[in-house]
């Protein structure tokens, strides 16, 4: 752990003492080689699956994923922020990159730590660089609004998780992880107890996002700038899935008037975000709303309680992460060269930007779960564990899964094929940067087909 910790104390040092023509690739390289240096995480020594480095952070197959997603995430987020960011003075652009490594900081300590209340205050600790990266840098005038909104949502489902995790301490004694295996299940005996339950879950399916706690999403997306929508899709969410996750070896057995509530709500979840994506006119906000229709898939296999639905959970954790990220920096790309996300107002890229369109051809195919990607296999045992479950969620996941692919397809049309307007010719060729930066996103999940079932977690 000290690993990967110690260089990304040392990467703060070296923002803040680079000259000025050497800070982004002094940055870009460090973090590069951090989140190289991570992939050592995914051999394992430890019989119990535990890999610790004190009593409070420790690795084991659950965390491990998640936690190289996000030390593969923050050089791509550099190399993504460095077009639009490079105009402005040197603390900025320093204070910037700052946040950026501050923030991953917070995750590394969330997704290690091995005390639920070190998870907590880390889990709260992230609100605090995402919030400026929003507020600061964002792209248009609602940005404070936006910022304000995903603020009070989190803070204020964090308050019965808070509660909930004291009344936990009290009954058993200690809020260790390693020892949550060994706990006795919790026996759910009255509506006060349902109520606690639903307090500890509160917080994460409102991270998540779940449907109806999900309108902080798509205004942060669409005001983020592209390094804070990236985080934001590709690891913030995942905090919600791993949380759960982590607190289902407590929980368990849930009792059913706490499950089905809200997997009924997640598969509604899953249909009406993706009808949303299909009338969707802003690029960002339609992207936003894809990635709410797959948490939403992932909340449900998490509720379930299954193997094969925490497989499949973890699965399209990692496998989302990648896509929606992918998807956000072609979406930034785009806007960089237009100056609007409209997608009537962008059409016809692929006459200009051949290379381009295929980037957007291979990330829609992910995006709508094509055989044989991480995606379709994390949906694949996701949906089969909720068949196992209750035959009826076929005909929910059936639907959302075929409104999934029409948006995506639409995406793709709208954007790529078609007449090229008028306006659109004299735009500027696309960077190697640029190229660099989609081939470091789409390579990890092309290569996840060879070897799966190192990101599926411990419970295949």
């Amino acid at each position: 752990m000290l690993m990967t910790l110690t260089p990304m104390f040392m990467l703060l040092l070296s923002i803040w003492l680079s000259p000025k023509k050497w800070l982004w690739m002094n940055s870009t390289v460090q973090s590069l080689f951090i989140a190289i240096t991570s992939l050592f995480w995914l051999k394992w020594y430890s019989e119990p699956g535990w890999v610790t480095s004190n009593y409070y952070l420790a690795v084991d197959q659950l965390s491990a994923p998640l936690l190289i997603l996000s030390c593969w995430l923050l050089p791509l987020m550099i190399i993504a922020s460095q077009n639009h960011i490079k105009m402005e003075p040197a603390n900025r652009q320093r204070m910037y990159i700052s946040l950026l490594t501050s923030l991953h900081i917070f995750l590394i300590l969330a997704f290690s730590a091995t005390e639920v209340i070190l998870f907590y205050v880390m889990f709260e600790a992230t609100l605090i660089p995402t919030l400026v990266i929003i507020t600061r840098w964002g792209n248009q005038s609602e940005r404070l609004n936006a910022g304000a909104y995903f603020l009070f949502y989190t803070l204020a489902s964090s308050l019965p998780l808070l509660v909930s995790l004291l009344l936990l301490k009290q009954s058993m004694n200690t809020l260790s992880m390693m020892m949550f295996q060994f706990s006795q299940p919790t026996i759910i005996k009255s509506w006060g107890d349902n109520i606690w339950v639903a307090g500890c879950l509160i917080a994460f399916l409102v991270k998540m996002p779940l449907y109806g706690v999900h309108l902080w999403l798509p205004k942060a997306h669409v005001e983020a700038p592209v390094a804070g929508s990236m985080v934001l899709a590709a690891i913030l969410l995942k905090l919600g899935g791993y949380g759960m996750i982590r607190l289902m070896m407590v929980l368990s057995p849930l009792p059913n008037t706490v499950i089905y509530p809200l997997v009924l709500i997640s598969l509604w979840g899953v249909i009406m975000t993706s009808s949303t994506c299909l009338r969707q006119t802003d690029l960002k906000s339609l992207i936003a709303y894809s990635s709410v229709s797959h948490m939403c898939l992932v909340a449900a296999g998490i509720l379930i309680q299954t193997p094969w639905g925490l497989t499949g959970a973890m699965m399209l954790m990692i496998a989302h992460g990648l896509v929606s990220s992918c998807l956000f920096c072609l979406a930034n790309t785009t806007y960089e060269r237009t100056h609007n996300r409209t997608l009537l107002l962008a059409r016809g890229m692929q006459i200009i930007f051949p290379l381009t369109t295929s980037w957007w051809f291979i990330a829609n195919l992910a995006n709508l779960a094509l055989p044989p990607l991480p995606n379709f296999v994390g949906e694949l045992f996701i949906i089969t564990a909720l068949f196992n479950w209750s035959p009826w969620t076929i005909i929910l996941t059936g639907l959302g899964t075929l409104i999934t692919a029409t948006y995506s397809l639409h995406l793709f049309l709208t954007s790529q094929r078609g007449p090229t307007p008028p306006h659109i010719p004299n735009l500027q060729p696309f960077h190697t940067r640029e190229h660099l930066l989609i081939t470091l996103h789409l390579a990890p999940m092309i290569l996840l087909i060879l070897k799966p079932e190192i990101v599926m977690g411990p419970y295949h």
